[in-house]
């Protein structure tokens, strides 16, 4: 079927899957922002195209609503999972998705015959090396290291689990602070690639809370990457255990890294809407 769409949500994202081999139209910077601007694109947190892959039984390339290609997306890959599992392109409930950010493997469970509920991402592993995250610093790691902004002193830990992280300690969150501190640490010289910033509260040795600004996409209500690299400090730091629940404002994630810093995240995925996109859009899409 032609333009056929699926719209999922993944605890507060909400991502548009397409299929390469099924879109009209060439999925260009401006083609990303025009569908998710209208329509069943409004509030959603970017595209997911299912692509071929020679490393992995299936591709994925994730794009932002501004139009730029992320590497991996924890809440993403989950409702591609769904995708995948609900639409008859795989039987199997364990399966491999290759991202920029490296391979990962999905595991479902079902909700009933055929239809994926709960769904495990393995987002592969924490890394602290300063020159991989990237980030200019002198020292391998940036690791507890102090960022001047507006005269406000941030003490940063960069981490990249798939995307770069920019992880920030506070004991009250506050949504007004990270709007508007998010782009300007986002876009610092510090960080050639731009980065996503977390603002981070540690509820217990079991529970972390988090608000989120996400590259490309600003603030948002959760993020899986995000989290998966907000535990790889947590657990580096010594504040909680290896198994957490991270509370955002979308919802719950539950994550456990491993021993090799090797993450598995685990939450719910709904669809909300499928369908065709309407001749309308289509027409301005071949236009681009």
């Amino acid at each position: 079927m032609l333009n056929f769409f699926v719209k999922a949500h993944g605890l507060g994202n909400e991502y548009i899957v397409l299929e390469s081999g099924q879109v009209s139209f060439k999925m260009t910077s401006a083609a990303i922002q025009k569908i998710c601007n209208v329509h069943y694109g409004i509030g959603s947190d970017g595209i997911l195209l299912k692509v071929p892959s020679t490393i992995a039984e299936f591709g994925l390339r994730i794009f932002n609503p501004d139009g730029s290609e992320a590497e991996k997306s924890g809440n993403g890959l989950r409702i591609f999972s769904k995708y995948l599992y609900d639409y008859g392109h795989t039987d199997r409930k364990k399966f491999t998705i290759e991202t920029r950010g490296g391979v990962v493997t999905s595991h479902v469970t079902e909700e009933r015959a055929g239809r994926a509920k709960m769904i495990k991402v393995e987002m592969g592993k924490a890394n602290f090396i300063s020159a991989e995250i990237p980030v200019k610093f002198d020292k391998k790691e940036c690791f507890g290291e102090e960022l001047i902004i507006e005269g406000k002193i941030f003490v940063i830990y960069c981490v990249s689990v798939g995307n770069p992280h920019c992880i920030i300690f506070t004991d009250v969150l506050e949504e007004n602070e990270i709007k508007h501190f998010g782009p300007l640490i986002e876009n610092h010289s510090m960080f050639p690639n731009r980065i996503n910033v977390q603002f981070v509260k540690v509820i217990s040795e079991n529970e972390a809370e988090i608000l989120i600004w996400e590259r490309g996409a600003g603030y948002t209500l959760a993020s899986g990457s995000s989290s998966s690299a907000v535990v790889s400090v947590l657990v580096k730091k010594c504040l909680t255990k290896r198994k957490i629940s991270v509370k955002m404002p979308g919802g719950i994630l539950l994550l456990e890294i491993a021993e090799d810093w090797n993450i598995q995240m685990t939450g719910e995925v709904k669809e909300v809407a499928f369908g065709t996109l309407s001749e309308e859009l289509v027409y301005d899409l071949l236009k681009l």
